[in-house]
């Protein structure tokens, strides 16, 4: 089964997010994207710390001429644990080997959490809200305002996975980084849309699609691909994930992707799997929908058709 209603309408999204250079993929698909209306960023520390997932979501957003999008800064740190970034896969600044100029916006005054609980009450049932980081951010508004769980139109997630992690055997590293929100959030009553591990190592940038990616200009030259050339992700595979766009594109083309109805718990005790998401696809209850397959030349065809769109807007600004 698909996972999400097909509209005729642009969906108006907020990606909470780290950027990260896969989340730098996304907010450029999102921007390029006819079907999505990206509303606002949130940001919590992930990949790299918040003040570097802040200025780089910031960065972004003004090197693609969407100084428009409003940014709001959110969690430092997991609600319990230590932070532990991931520096050593998305490089010290999170962008790999991507340098773009400094921004000169700053971030909104509400904190992350107040921005996703005003935006998305004052629009009921109108508003997706896409988390492709730690769900720090996504659990302390649910905790906040519950109502958010019948007020927001979606919840769609970059994290987990059915089979194994990326950070540990168990475990992959959005989950990971903060099991605790997590678990909070598989709680909340709301259905979660997981775009997991299971899905996300199927879309990959392969040399092909890198190829295909070489006429959009500045866009691929200053950001996409030395972006790329700096993510050390899946070693020894024919190309890397993208996997925050997957989450975006769920969105934008339900479609494309295969996804499966399941009861997912948090693992927050384990010594061993802490992090892990535990996926009963034969449960009677469920609270999340699962994706298990994308039909990747079709998502390539996508995205690459947005990133197309945003480096116009790019080259006219």
């Amino acid at each position: 089964m698909s996972a999400l209603p097909q509209s005729d309408t642009p969906r108006k999204v907020i990606l909470d997010c780290d950027p990260g250079i896969d989340d730098a993929f996304a907010i450029a698909f999102g921007c390029g994207h006819p079907g999505l209306e990206l509303r606002g960023v949130t940001t919590v520390a992930g990949n790299v710390g918040l003040d570097k997932t802040t200025t780089n979501a910031l960065a972004v957003l003004e090197f693609l001429g969407r100084k428009d999008v409003p940014v709001a800064a959110g969690s430092p740190a997991p609600l319990l644990r230590t932070f532990t970034d991931a520096h050593d896969v998305h490089g010290e600044t999170g962008l790999g080997a991507a340098r773009l100029p400094a921004p000169s916006g700053r971030p909104v005054a509400a904190h992350a959490v107040d921005f996703l609980i005003e935006q998305i009450a004052a629009a009921p049932g109108e508003v997706t809200l896409v988390a492709t980081g730690p769900l720090t951010n996504v659990a302390l508004a649910v905790r906040r305002y519950p109502p958010l769980v019948t007020q927001v139109a979606d919840l769609v997630i970059m994290g987990g996975s059915a089979g194994r992690g990326n950070m540990t055997p168990a475990a992959e590293f959005n989950i990971w980084c903060d099991p605790e929100a997590a678990a909070i959030v598989f709680a909340a009553g709301w259905r979660v849309t997981m775009a997991g591990l299971d899905v996300t190592h199927q879309a990959l940038a392969t040399a092909e699609v890198r190829d295909r990616m070489r006429p959009l200009g500045r866009l691929n030259d200053e950001l996409l691909l030395p972006s790329l050339r700096g993510y050390h992700s899946l070693a020894g595979a024919d190309g890397q994930p993208v996997h925050d766009v997957c989450a975006l594109a769920l969105v934008a083309a339900p479609g494309l992707f295969g996804c499966q109805p399941a009861h997912v718990e948090v693992e927050t005790q384990g010594r061993w799997t802490a992090g892990m998401t535990v996926t009963d696809f034969g449960a009677d209850a469920h609270n999340a929908l699962v994706a298990m397959s994308v039909d990747a030349p079709g998502f390539w065809d996508m995205v690459l058709g947005a990133l197309h769109r945003t480096a116009a807007v790019m080259d006219a600004g």
